[in-house]
């Protein structure tokens, strides 16, 4: 079954407040995205800044993470929670 892209994106920002900053990979497993599909997603998300990308590097290993702004988390409590609670999912 496939989630609707409003829940995707509560899957996402949960994680983040959750967890803080997360790499990459570790973002896209726990709410199981795939990159390839589910970028526009992060893009749009960082384009309307709900979240931050930082890239840092472990030698010469560049790591991508994403972090949620304080926008974000507004966004989150006065839209994204209410509207779950609304329509939950099935």
């Amino acid at each position: 079954m496939q989630r609707d892209r409003v829940y995707l994106i509560i899957d996402i920002l949960t994680k983040l407040i959750e967890y803080g900053e997360v790499n990459q990979s570790s973002l896209l497993l726990y709410c199981r995205l795939n990159l390839t599909k589910h970028k526009e997603i992060l893009d749009g998300l960082e384009r309307n800044s709900f979240i931050v990308k930082k890239n840092s590097y472990l030698g010469k290993k560049m790591i991508l993470s994403y972090s949620i702004t304080p926008q974000g988390i507004e966004f989150y409590k006065k839209i994204l929670e209410p509207y779950e609670k609304f329509f939950p999912r099935k």
